[in-house]
């Protein structure tokens, strides 16, 4: 029997990792005694959190403890620590592409405002970047539970930044609320502005929420995506229009979306040709990071070393690398099934 390589020297992009949810549960914890906030259990007991948001009540459990989280970051240094950690977990599971989501009016008010949060995120990103040879981009993303004309205020801003490592354009949230066309025209603004559209879709919503991303905010990636293996027509039209949907197994599971990880439908999107790139989604909450997703694609879905591998490769294609890295990345790739 081939030996089994080392998952963790397998080099890839990792395209869906929340911001908050990259911390590191120590972090967590220490930012929350210097702060006086008091944690639930559920963040402190030194195992994830039970979760299930298929239903309201599950959902609205989980954003508590996501907010409870991010109220522990108050300062430019914590901003600047959790985006070093984050790059740190990421290289050691062979990332090496990291583009990361924030909705950056969520930090606005502990930050000094909307644009100075964004700068110091970007700052960390790009101070990071330099430190740890990791490249990042930030992708920022609106929120479905506010006013569409918010994402507007948000796309515009993500434009006028481009310049300084924005390359992206998301859409999270609860999909079950609100319209994807009520958000046409932020997403329109984005693209228009040079930045590729990334909302999410196909998560807690059945397929129809993932053809409104591509009907309504004209997708280039999808976040999630998984609901599209219920429909064969929808799994076509991504294959064909090489929509890479950005799965997040250990995620599908910790929120109920799919009771196993063996029923997360991996090998019903690879067969279909929809290019993936896996993710960790939040670590903080689910658990595991970015290695982990490619071990559950070995070990529950019977993934060769040499599908992995084009694993690897779809998310670098489906990054927002320059050509120059991408080439290289691939290469390493090779170089790693070569091995």
């Amino acid at each position: 029997m081939a030996r089994a390589r080392d998952i963790r020297l397998l080099p890839k992009a990792h395209l869906h990792l929340h911001f908050t949810g990259s911390m590191r549960p120590g972090t967590l914890l220490e930012l929350a005694d210097r702060y006086g906030v008091r944690l639930p259990e559920a963040l402190t007991g030194g195992e994830p959190p039970r979760l299930r948001a298929t239903d309201e009540r599950g959902w609205f459990r989980f954003q508590r403890l996501y907010d409870l989280a991010r109220s522990c970051l108050r300062a430019p240094e914590d901003i600047q620590r959790l985006v070093r950690e984050a790059a740190e977990e990421d290289l050691r599971d062979g990332s090496r592409w990291l583009e990361i989501q924030v909705d950056p009016t969520s930090y606005a008010p502990r930050l000094g405002g909307l644009i100075p949060a964004l700068e110091i995120i970007l700052d960390a990103v790009d101070t990071t970047m330099r430190e740890t040879g990791l490249g990042m981009r930030v992708l920022v993303a609106a929120s479905r539970i506010k006013h569409p004309l918010d994402a507007r205020t948000l796309a515009r801003l993500a434009v006028r930044y481009r310049d300084r490592g924005i390359v992206g354009f998301g859409l999270s949230n609860d999909e079950r609320r609100g319209f994807a066309r009520d958000f046409d025209r932020a997403f329109a603004i984005a693209r228009d502005g040079g930045l590729l559209a990334a909302p999410h879709g196909g998560e807690l919503s059945g397929p129809i929420s993932v053809r409104d991303c591509l009907d309504d905010l004209r997708a280039s990636r999808i976040g999630h995506g998984v609901r599209a293996a219920e429909d064969p027509v929808l799994l076509t039209r991504l294959a064909e229009a090489g929509v890479t949907c950005e799965v997040c197994p250990a995620s599908n599971v910790a929120l109920g979306v799919y009771q196993s990880l063996p029923e997360v439908p991996l090998r019903t999107l690879w067969e279909a040709g929809v290019p993936m790139a896996l993710g960790a989604d939040d670590p903080l909450l689910f658990g595991s990071r970015l290695a982990a997703q490619y071990e559950i694609a070995r070990e529950h879905h019977g993934f060769t070393d040499a599908e992995l591998a084009e694993l690897a490769r779809q998310s670098v294609r489906g990054s927002a690398a320059p050509q120059e890295v991408r080439e290289k990345l691939l290469v390493e790739i090779d170089a790693w099934l070569s091995s």
